[in-house]
């Protein structure tokens, strides 16, 4: 096989782990992971500025700022392809998503209320072992995201709310990859691209009280088109290939997906509430990959890839008790359908259907301080398939343990 081809298939991968399912991170609030993360037609904190903004107004009593972390461990083994016997498992690493909510009332406006958020939906890091039989196509990525979003919230009655927040999107991101040819001494280079992205979008919702005991929400979440305008491309090469595979930039356009959420929440008696929400994530907008090189050569020729995920749903099940005047617990599980499809299955997006068991716990530690705690299981179904573009197969099995914590001072 040609070199060019081998180059073609190392880099098209590159910037998908941005936006593939399997970096979709849903750990937006404490209260909400601990019920399978359910929050859209349910009022539980002011986390409701990414669930819902036309929630935001009816938290008259929950006016505060919080803070949250999760902490992530995952592990995804690789088996080869029958007959093979060959294995390899993703190297131990914890990932680190935050959230940072604030909501207050405009003192001359009481059905108006503003906020503000920061969280992130997507990012990840893998790691595989450099001389792993896929190193030509992943050996370590790292991705981080950050959503902005300042929100407002109308009052309309007792019973009607509604509310939107302009959204920016920041991130960087970097990742290795083995090149397919040996130096002198029998080493394989290395490929490794690093960029920053940034888009614009909005995240607008309705809340809607039907009786004392039904809630009901629907929350969208825009698309938002990040772009890298002025990504690094550095390739560690023989030195007889070295001119066809300069430093150079490059830059690409990469669709984060829209996201809608209906969302129904029922007060059962004075201490149960339960909930449930529909996610339906339009992965279908990411149907290809383009990746354009300032500087092309001879081998190194701009990307034009299809990548054609579908949209996929995301059914989710939860419920609260409170336990004591301190404490509330909370259980959920969730069912997460993979946007993958068979044929383009990649170790870079090792994203399968995911099954998640949810636990929780709030304790006042005050009234006014809040300390939330939240425990998630997600596992992986195990899957087969070899992709179509580098005829690289083999059997995933994917799972995560993921405890986090939040405090909030609310008055």
């Amino acid at each position: 096989m040609k070199i060019h081809i081998h180059i073609f298939n190392l880099l098209f991968f590159s910037s998908t782990v941005l936006i593939a399912g399997g970096f979709q991170i849903n750990l937006q609030g404490q209260k909400q992971a601990g019920m399978g993360h359910t929050g859209t037609g349910l009022l539980l904190d002011n986390s409701s500025i990414l669930f819902n903004p036309g929630a935001v107004s009816f938290l008259d009593s929950m006016r505060g700022v919080s803070f949250g972390v999760s902490l992530i461990f995952p592990r995804t083994t690789y088996l080869e392809a029958y007959p093979g016997t060959y294995t390899a498992t993703i190297k131990p690493h914890m990932g680190t998503p935050i959230t940072l909510y604030a909501v207050f009332k405009f003192k001359k406006h009481k059905k108006l209320s503003g906020g503000f958020g920061i969280y992130n939906p997507f990012g990840s890091r893998l790691e595989w072992a450099k001389d792993w039989k896929g190193q030509f196509l992943i050996r370590e990525i790292n991705l981080k995201t950050f959503f902005i979003q300042p929100t407002i919230s109308y009052k309309v009655n007792e019973k009607l709310g509604i509310g939107a927040g302009f959204v920016f999107a920041t991130g960087d991101f970097s990742l290795s990859k083995g090149f397919p040819k040996q130096d002198s001494i029998g080493n394989y280079g290395e490929a490794a691209l690093n960029g920053k992205a940034s888009g614009v979008g909005f995240n607008a919702g309705i809340y809607f009280k039907g009786s004392e005991k039904l809630s009901i929400g629907i929350n969208y979440r825009s698309q938002v088109n990040v772009k890298v305008k002025e990504g690094e491309a550095n390739f560690t090469v023989p030195s007889s290939l070295s001119e066809y595979f300069p430093s150079t930039e490059f830059s690409t356009q990469l669709k984060l997906p829209q996201v809608v959420t209906l969302g129904f929440g029922y007060l059962l008696n004075e201490k149960i509430k339960l909930a449930i929400d529909i996610n339906y994530i339009g992965w279908k907008s990411y149907d290809s990959l383009i990746i354009n090189f300032k500087q092309n050569t001879e081998k190194l020729a701009d990307i034009h890839s299809a990548r054609m995920y579908e949209n996929v749903f995301i059914f989710r099940i939860g419920g609260q008790y409170q336990l004591t005047n301190k404490w509330t617990v909370r259980l959920g599980s969730y069912y997460d359908m993979t946007p993958v499809r068979a044929g383009y299955f990649t170790p870079e997006t090792p994203d399968v259907n995911k099954i998640g068991i949810t636990s929780g716990a709030t304790f006042l530690v005050t009234k006014k301080v809040h300390l939330d705690l939240s425990l998630l299981f997600i596992e992986g179904i195990k899957r087969t398939d070899t992709n179509i573009e580098t005829n690289f197969g083999g059997t995933y099995k994917s799972r995560a343990l993921i405890p986090g914590f939040s405090l909030g001072y609310y008055f």
